[in-house]
């Protein structure tokens, strides 16, 4: 390869996740001159493929581990956040200013996971005893994936038991192939996550993939259908991939072998989404499903796509930095055929050239499943039916 060649793609992977400072650390353990208590503090499972280091700073490096290691953590909110931010530093941080771990303790096995999973649910309300698997994408090392994980669950009020899910990412710009590498050998680990998942008291478990972490949740998913795990893809009371850095062609084999998928099954993509414009040259050209060019395709596999291309510049990460899309997010009214499919009022929706399309603040745009369509349109027949009959 011509270094001429080299330096393009090397810029081209800068613009994948943009230029930043040192690497986040934890920033344990916490030094008493560490500056007031942060504003909220969140718990985080951790199940990672990760090898553990010896180094609390960062406890799991980018080494691949051939078991999972489990661990809790508390995570600081700082006091100065702003929604949609994560706010660290490469140096000791300022639990006033930055995220930070206030604890860490690793789990000894399987077992005992499974139980401290038990204990987290059994202390939150009936109707949120639900377990929230966060699967982060391409170039974080530890402690970017677990804040990032923090501030999700906080910004978007999450009750549910937050369990993070953290394969080896090389955290390295140059590393993509690396990371791709990676994250066909961590889908083994979310399998396994989710079958501990699966046999803890959880009401519901919603897996959430974004980027390459996306790809890393379809794996996972085409493992545990094709070992015969079907039930527990029936413990699954939600999928949702953001940006999925996943090619088309590849997306719709994983879901011939899947087959019945986990509904509801839900994907934000946005059309201005440079990362993946990259991702999609690096692949010869191959378009990426983040990118929305295929809602027709996915809408007819069941599957709910929503566009968020006109909100907050449709970033990469926009899923998890938008403020408007977290006001959207929480209005139960607009989201709630797509977050728990069920049947809206008919009003709210807009049936136009056969796709269903949902507008709510900046434009947001959200593309229902062919099956619930079906639903609404005869929803919608049977009303006019109705007021036809009380005319006469």
């Amino acid at each position: 390869m011509s270094s001429m060649r080299l330096s393009v793609i090397v810029i081209m992977l800068l613009a994948l996740v943009g230029c930043g400072g040192p690497r986040a650390v934890l920033g344990l353990p916490i030094a008493s001159s560490s500056g007031s208590e942060p504003r909220a503090t969140i718990p985080i499972y951790v199940a990672t493929t990760r090898a553990r280091s010896g180094n609390l700073s960062l406890p799991y490096s980018a080494e691949r581990s051939q078991t999972l290691n489990f661990a809790k953590l508390d995570i600081g909110i700082p006091r100065n956040h702003v929604p949609g931010r994560v706010e660290t530093s490469g140096r000791v941080p300022d639990q006033s200013r930055h995220f930070s771990a206030r604890t860490y303790q690793a789990v000894a096995g399987r077992q005992e996971f499974i139980r401290q999973l038990n204990t987290a649910l059994a202390q939150r309300a009936p109707e949120d005893r639900e377990i929230f698997i966060f699967v982060h994408g391409y170039n974080n090392n530890f402690a970017d994936s677990v804040f990032r994980n923090a501030q999700i669950t906080y910004d978007y009020n999450i009750k549910s038991v937050s369990l993070h899910y953290a394969w080896p990412s090389g955290a390295s710009i140059p590393l993509y192939v690396f990371d791709r590498d990676s994250a066909l050998i961590g889908r083994r680990g979310l399998a396994e996550t989710i079958e501990i998942a699966a046999q803890t008291n959880a009401k519901r478990i919603i897996v959430v993939g974004h980027s390459m972490g996306a790809y890393v949740v379809t794996e996972a998913l085409r493992d545990l259908a094709l070992s015969g795990h079907t039930s527990t893809l029936k413990r699954l009371g939600g999928v949702v991939l953001a940006a999925p850095d996943i090619d088309v062609d590849v997306f719709l084999s994983q879901l011939d072998d899947i087959g019945d998928i986990p509904r509801p099954f839900t994907i934000i993509v946005s059309q201005r989404d440079r990362a993946l414009g990259f991702s999609r040259r690096l692949a010869g050209g191959h378009p990426r499903v983040g990118s929305g060019s295929e809602v027709a395709i996915l809408q007819k596999r069941e599957i709910a796509v929503i566009d968020v291309s006109n909100i907050d510049g449709g970033r990469h990460n926009v899923f998890a930095s938008s403020p408007t899309l977290m006001e959207i997010v929480n209005n139960d009214a607009l989201m709630r055929s797509v977050v728990r499919e069920d049947q809206g009022p008919v009003g709210q929706t807009m049936l136009a050239n056969g796709a269903s399309v949902v507008e709510g603040a900046a434009s947001l745009v959200i593309f229902l499943p062919s099956r619930v369509l079906s639903g609404l349109a005869q929803a919608s027949a049977e009303q006019s039916r109705r007021y036809g009959r009380a005319s006469d």
